[in-house]
C-alpha cells in the first residue's frame, strides 16, 4: 500500500497538481499575511481612530491639548502608541480587543458629550487596569528609566521617578490624565456610599458597622438635635441590643488607656478610634479586663459601652463597606501615585501619613476619617491586615 501511494505521488499529474496547490497556498498565505498587517497598520492611525464622531467630538479635542499631541520636541504619540502594544502576540491581542470599541460605537455608548461624561470613569478604569496589568508596556516603548537623565529633571520629578524605579512602580500609577481629562474620581465612591446609606438600618441585623461619624446618647433622645454624649466613628463594629423607631441601642467593644477613658480604640496600643465619650459617658464603661502593654508599659482596659444612635447610620453590609473603602482609597491615593498597601505600615503610622497627604486631596473631613480608619484596620499589626 505504501509503495502504491509512493508511485502515485510521483506521477507527473500528481506533481503538477501538488505544485500548483503549494504555490497557490504560498501566494494566498503571503497575500493574507500582508493584508492583515496592512489592515492593522491602517486601523492604528490617528485618522482612523477619530473617523467616528464619538472619538472626534469627545476624545480628540482633549488629546490635541495634551503634551502627547504637541510638544517642544515635536514627537507625537498617537492613539495606538498608548493603547496598543507593538510586538508579538500582545499586538494582536490588543487589536482583537478593540472590537469592544466598534460594538460601543454601533450601540452609541458614548455618542454624545453627556454619555461620554457618564462613562468617563468606567472607561478610564478599564484603560488603567490594562496598563497596570501590562506594566505600562506602551509607555515604556518610549520612556525608559535606564535612559533618563535625572539631573536634567526638576528636583521633585527626579525624586519621584527614582522612587518609582526603586519600588518597581508602573507609569500609569502616577501619570493618569496625561492625555485625557481626569474623570470625576469621587463619583464612584460617592455612589457606593449613597447605596450603603439607602439600605442602612433596614435588615434588622444584630452585628452592624457605622457608616459615618454620628452622635451617641446615653438615653434614647426624642430627636437628634442634641450634641450627644459622644461620637461613634466610621467602621466601628457594634452589637444591636434594641431597636426603637429610628434608633438603635448598641454595645461597642474596645480598649481605653488608663487616664484617657474618654477615647475608645479598636485594639490595645492602636489609636484606631472607635468612639469618643463625654466625661459622664466614660464613667459608665464596663471594664472586662486590664492589661499592660509590654511595648510601652502603659495600662489598658478592655471595655464596652452601651449607647443609642441613629439606625440609619448602621449597616451589616461589611462587604459593601470594604468595597467603598477600596474605591475611596483608589480615588484619593491612586490619582497621584501607586496606592500603598495598607499592611505596609503599622496602624499608628497611618495617622501621620494620612495627615501629611490629606492636603493633596479634595476629601472632606468625614471622608478622611473613614479613610484613616480603613487603612488602620487593615494595617500590618491588625488581624485584617496581616
Amino acid at each position: 500500500m505504501i509503495r502504491r501511494a509512493w508511485r502515485a505521488f510521483w506521477r507527473p499529474s500528481t506533481k503538477w497538481g501538488l505544485g500548483i496547490l503549494l504555490i497557490g497556498g504560498i501566494f494566498v498565505g503571503v497575500l493574507g499575511w500582508n493584508g492583515l498587517h496592512y489592515a492593522m497598520e491602517k486601523t492604528s492611525g490617528l485618522e482612523f481612530c477619530v473617523s467616528c464622531h464619538s472619538m472626534r467630538d469627545n476624545v480628540y479635542p482633549e488629546y490635541v491639548q495634551s503634551i502627547h499631541f504637541k510638544n517642544p520636541a515635536g514627537v507625537q504619540a498617537e492613539c495606538a502608541d498608548c493603547h496598543e502594544r507593538k510586538t508579538g502576540l500582545a499586538a494582536y491581542v490588543d487589536k482583537f480587543n478593540a472590537w469592544r470599541d466598534i460594538w460601543g460605537e454601533i450601540r452609541g455608548t458614548i455618542d454624545t458629550p453627556e454619555k461620554f461624561e457618564q462613562n468617563r470613569l468606567r472607561l478610564a478604569k478599564q484603560v488603567w487596569k490594562h496598563m497596570e496589568e501590562t506594566d505600562s508596556a506602551t509607555c515604556r516603548s518610549c520612556h525608559d528609566f535606564a535612559h533618563m537623565d535625572f539631573d536634567k529633571q526638576k528636583p521633585e520629578a527626579a525624586k519621584q521617578m527614582q522612587t518609582a524605579m526603586k519600588n518597581g512602580d508602573t507609569c500609569i500609577s502616577c501619570h493618569k490624565g496625561i492625555a485625557h481629562k481626569l474623570p470625576d474620581m469621587a463619583a464612584g465612591y460617592k455612589a457606593m456610599l449613597n447605596d450603603l446609606k439607602a439600605e442602612a438600618g433596614k435588615d434588622g441585623a444584630d452585628e452592624v458597622y457605622a457608616i459615618a461619624t454620628m452622635p451617641l446618647y446615653m438615653e434614647q433622645p426624642s430627636d437628634a438635635s442634641g450634641k450627644g454624649d459622644g461620637q461613634l466613628m466610621p467602621l466601628t463594629k457594634a452589637k444591636v441590643l434594641e431597636r426603637s423607631g429610628d434608633w438603635a441601642k448598641v454595645s461597642i467593644d474596645g480598649w481605653t488607656q488608663e487616664g484617657v477613658e474618654r477615647l475608645l480604640v479598636a485594639a490595645m496600643g492602636r489609636r484606631i478610634f472607635q468612639a469618643t465619650l463625654s466625661t459622664e459617658a466614660a464613667e459608665t464603661l464596663e471594664v472586662h479586663q486590664t492589661k499592660v502593654d509590654p511595648e510601652t508599659d502603659l495600662t489598658w482596659n478592655e471595655a464596652s459601652f452601651v449607647a443609642w444612635t441613629k439606625a440609619d447610620n448602621l449597616t451589616s453590609n461589611a462587604e459593601g463597606l470594604e468595597e467603598y473603602g477600596s474605591e475611596l482609597k483608589s480615588a484619593a491615593c491612586g490619582a497621584c501615585h501607586a496606592t500603598p498597601p495598607a499592611n505596609h505600615y503599622l496602624a499608628n503610622q497611618w495617622i501621620g501619613l494620612i495627615k501629611e497627604m490629606k492636603g493633596y486631596t479634595a476629601l472632606s473631613a468625614e471622608e478622611v476619617r473613614f479613610l484613616q480608619n480603613f487603612y488602620q484596620l487593615h494595617a500590618k499589626d491588625m488581624a485584617a491586615g496581616s
